[in-house]
């Protein structure tokens, strides 16, 4: 018997793929009667944390190039070696989108709300998938209770209107941090903002977003239990407001990050390197430092809006860095 060798499989695959065209006897054969649907399936997964059922539903995924300053305090090059090295496509980088659904059993709860289906022809689909994820797995929009906000980035605002700029989740109250709503809304710190084309835009996309539902939106504070089971936790940096969440329930209890890191592969990896989209680069980098440690030393799981779908692991140390350990896909909730 011989080993296998180098050659061996790159001759394999080509021949695999002449034999897509090629018959036994080496004639051409018929191509399938079954067309390539060019679709993926229903993006959600549910998961159980005590007696809820959760459910993170998928938004899409962005893959764009890579800015030259995506990571702010280290040279592209280096970002680029790491992105390379996570198998993303080359010169480029890509972020997933990932809201979670908690069903306490009394209220629907929706927390973060994607970029928005105004977004999902504009991307060819790549982004805006939140309310047909959601109607996949079951659930209707205007069933929500509550949509609670992390912090008012627009990957995370837009999905509260609809198509039509109404409101996508009719019958819910928005709840909001007490911080971020401060910051945002302030015409003192959008003024300051103006030599800084992406922090113009956030500024201007609140006031867009918000605009008109202001009675509908309330704000909370951190530290404290905010819907049944879901309690507020401080990890500022990313935006002045920006909010994570212990989801509990019995003895079970997970720890959704929110953006407390961008991308593992590159920001857990890396907990010391500022993403482009952080108001304070410095601050987030304290905030993952302390969060991380926590969550590796308790063995906490850990849902992050920016993980590959499901979105679901756990975090170790390695290093001067992290490492996510995704959770096994189970058929069964």
């Amino acid at each position: 018997m011989s080993d296998v060798s180098r050659r061996q499989l790159l001759a394999g695959a080509a021949l695999a793929g002449a034999a897509c065209v090629l018959g036994s006897r080496g004639m051409p054969t018929a191509r399938a009667a079954v067309q390539p649907s060019g679709a993926q399936a229903p993006g959600f997964y549910r998961y159980k944390v005590g007696d809820y059922e959760c459910t993170s539903i998928n938004d899409g995924a962005r893959s764009f190039p890579m800015p030259e300053k995506f990571v702010t305090n280290v040279a592209k090059d280096e970002a680029l070696a790491v992105a390379d090295a996570a198998y993303m496509p080359k010169g480029m980088v890509t972020v997933p989108f990932n809201p979670q659904l908690i069903n306490t059993g009394s209220k629907l709860i929706l927390i973060d709300t994607g970029n928005g289906v105004g977004n999902l022809e504009p991307s060819k689909g790549a982004v805006g998938r939140t309310l047909q994820n959601l109607a996949a797995a079951g659930v209707e929009a205007k069933s929500i209770d509550i949509v609670i906000l992390s912090h008012l980035h627009p990957d995370h605002t837009n999905g509260i209107r609809a198509a039509d700029g109404g409101l996508a989740f009719p019958n819910a109250e928005v709840m909001v941090p007490a911080k971020d709503w401060e910051f945002w809304t302030s015409d003192e710190k959008a003024a300051k903002a103006q030599s800084s084309e992406m922090m113009k835009n956030y500024f201007a996309n609140v006031k867009k977003t918000f605009a008109g539902i202001e009675s509908k939106v309330t704000r909370y504070d951190w530290g404290k239990e905010i819907a049944p089971g879901i309690t507020s936790i401080a990890t500022p940096g990313h935006t002045p407001g920006h909010t994570s969440f212990a989801v509990a329930s019995g003895s079970a209890k997970v720890l959704i990050q929110s953006d407390v890191t961008n991308i593992p592969e590159l920001f857990l990896r890396n907990p010391d390197w500022h993403v482009a989209f952080d108001v304070d680069g410095d601050r987030a980098q304290q905030t993952r430092h302390k969060f991380y440690d926590i969550a590796a030393a308790e063995k906490a799981t850990v849902v992050g809006f920016h993980f590959t779908f499901p979105s679901i692991g756990h975090v170790e140390k390695d290093g001067n860095g992290y490492r996510l350990i995704p959770s096994t896909w189970n058929p069964t909730i």
